[in-house]
């Protein structure tokens, strides 16, 4: 019986095969899994309620990727801890699953648990990968994400982004009268919690590379400032100390710099500074207003928008600030551009009547719109590449929610939050 736990691997490291090629029986559509492939996650045994509570985690995960339906928990059987890595493929095969995702959850001496987690290939009846994490008792929603993107990754062959947090803006009262604060929360809206007290307004947060720290804008005397923020100790200070106009900020992806607007002597122009303090050095220095950078992946390159050819539009430049080059034609205007973590996609809002989030390559071709609704703005990627996370904005009433839309095209998904949101970021992975 408790075979089964030499064979897993113990710890949060990736899943054996995650990355190879989904089996055959799981049709590709595009590169990805064809939607709606049914995946039974029944309740994992358990001393207690936890081993239902995980297999809810996982097939409401597994839901939000749009490739799959899960069956299960209820109304799907139960199996034995022996079962869970020699299932009785002919029960799930009749219950009309493609695959299985088993496993089980047990307390150890050091009062944490282990939850494992198995997938099967239902139909060929075999085992895909399984993986084990040792987590704290309270932190089992953690092993569920992860088990939910070892099955996501292996069937789809996309790397994982289930197991990430979410910051973003929350907003109350009155569209004239906004109170905005600063939230967290993982990224199915669980552990949801508070940064900011809504004392002044705050906008576009952005996750470091690590998902340890936070850059974002705060109005302090009508002025906006960039303030950098601890997650762990909510100790915050300024970037740039004085009263000078800084905004739009983003970490390098080495999280060592911050590249960020600021305005000085009439004209607003893009800086970067080292993240622990320092002088900053000026990028652009064209008249008009430059904001909104990005880096690519790399490091070796800028994304930002600006209105020096007369309307809003998207440039790029070296990191260094050399060879500024504007790369969108597509007619309108373009604004809060973000480079993706896999370098091959710039996705931007597109402004022409309504707001729109689109994708481009960093050259300026293969143009796509993704959302076609009122208002949707501020695009923020997955960790994966797959998915872009905005705010929309309903029309009357000013009303603000996030989304998610798969960048290979499909319906925008509605993020849980106890409040209206705006100006999302997603982070990355979590170890």
């Amino acid at each position: 019986m408790r075979k089964i736990l030499t064979a897993l691997l113990i710890g949060l490291a990736s899943a054996a095969g995650a990355q190879d090629a989904p089996p055959p029986e799981f049709e590709l559509v595009g590169g990805s899994v064809k939607s709606n492939q049914a995946i039974a996650v029944p309740a994992l045994p358990s001393a207690d309620s936890t081993g239902r509570q995980i297999a809810e985690v996982i097939a409401s995960d597994l839901r939000a990727t749009g490739l799959f339906t899960p069956l299960g928990p209820n109304g799907v059987p139960t199996y034995s801890v022996e079962e869970a890595g020699n299932p009785a493929y002919g029960t799930w095969r009749s219950a009309g699953a493609s695959a299985l995702v088993s496993g089980y959850v047990e307390t150890r001496p050091d009062g944490r648990i282990t939850v494992a987690c198995y997938l099967h290939d239902v139909t060929a009846g075999r085992e895909l990968t399984h993986q084990g994490f040792a987590v704290g008792a309270g932190e089992w929603r953690r092993a569920a994400h992860k088990c939910a993107d070892m099955v996501y990754s292996r069937l789809s062959g996309q790397q994982p982004y289930l197991d990430t947090r979410i910051v973003y803006v929350a907003e109350t009262g009155p569209k004239n009268a906004r109170v905005k604060r600063i939230a967290l929360m993982d990224s199915d809206g669980s552990n949801h919690r508070y940064l900011t007290p809504g004392r002044s307004t705050v906008v576009t947060p952005r996750f470091s590379p690590r998902g340890d720290k936070l850059v974002y804008t705060a109005y302090i005397g009508r002025r906006p400032r960039v303030l950098l923020y601890d997650v762990a100790s909510g100790s915050e200070r300024l970037l740039i100390p004085g009263n000078v106009i800084t905004f739009a900020p983003r970490f390098s992806p080495d999280g060592r710099d911050v590249v960020f607007s600021m305005a000085n002597g009439g004209n607003t122009d893009i800086y970067v500074v080292s993240a622990n303090g320092g002088e900053p050095r000026r990028l652009t220095s064209a008249p008009g207003a430059d904001t909104s950078p990005s880096y690519s992946p790399d490091g070796r390159q800028i994304i930002f928008e600006s209105d020096r050819g007369g309307t809003q539009q998207l440039y790029v430049m070296d990191a260094g600030g050399s060879g500024q080059k504007r790369i969108s034609f597509g007619g309108g205007r373009y604004a809060s551009p973000a480079w993706s973590p896999r370098g091959d996609m710039i996705a931007f809002t597109k402004i022409g009547g309504a707001f729109r989030i689109g994708v481009m390559s960093p050259s300026g071709g293969g143009e796509r719109i993704l959302t076609d609704a009122w208002q949707d703005e501020g695009p923020s990627w997955a960790p994966n590449g797959q998915f872009v996370m905005f705010h929309r904005t309903a029309q009357g009433s000013g009303a603000t929610r996030l989304y998610a839309v798969p960048v290979g095209g499909g319906q925008a998904r509605l993020l849980p939050t106890p409040l209206g949101g705006s100006d999302p970021s997603w982070s990355p992975l979590q170890n």
